[in-house]
Order: structure tokens, then sequence, then C-alpha cells
């Protein structure tokens, strides 16, 4: 749940850490954040798999985006444009109706073929 933990954060006041030791790529969605205005920095060697992502936490996110990683459902739903999430089979592939469950949370969405 690290990636969601880490749109979390991007959302919230204030600047957290996160850690990663097992995985090099874990932090592919950051790339994803950074396009909604996320301020995040990695700090660390890419192949000694110890990274720290450096989080800074800001609520003013807007305009529309498109976006990639299934991340961004939860980050954009919290954007002030739209945002529009590409190639979501890997949304579907891991989280059973999650524009439902993010409508449940007062989410305005919805699944376009």
């Amino acid at each position: 749940m690290q990636a969601q933990l880490m749109s979390v954060m991007a959302m919230s006041e204030g600047t957290s850490m996160v850690t990663e030791t097992i995985f090099e790529n874990r932090f592919m969605h950051v790339s994803e954040l950074a396009r909604l205005g996320a301020d995040i920095t990695i700090k660390g060697q890419y192949r000694r798999r110890s990274r720290t992502a450096q989080v800074i936490g800001r609520s003013d996110y807007g305009d529309r985006f498109t976006c990639k990683r299934e991340v961004s459902s939860l980050a954009g739903s919290c954007a002030e444009g739209e945002t529009i999430v590409n190639r979501i089979y890997h949304l579907d592939r891991g989280y059973e109706k999650m524009e439902e469950k993010l409508a449940a949370l007062g989410a305005d969405i919805e699944r376009i073929s």
C-alpha cells in the first residue's frame, strides 16, 4: 500500500519520509504523483536498494491531468480539475470496483469506455 499512502502524504500538510529497502522499482508511482503536482524527492542509491522518498504535502492540486498508474485515481480524486486515468488494467487487476469505492467516499468519478 506504499503508493496509496504516498498519495495521501502528498495531499497532507507537512513532510513525510518513506524508505524502501526491498524492491528497486517500488517508487515507479512517484513520476505520476509529480505530474499531479506532488513535491517528492527521492534520495539514495538505485542499485543499493535503500532509497528514501521525501514527500512535502500540499493541498492545491488543480487542472486537467491524464495519468497512467492506479495511484493517480486516488490522488486525482482530490484535484480541483478533471483527472483522466488511462491504462486502468492495473487498477482492475489489483482493486475490485475501485470507482464505486471512490464514489462512496464522495469522488465524482465515472468509467469511460
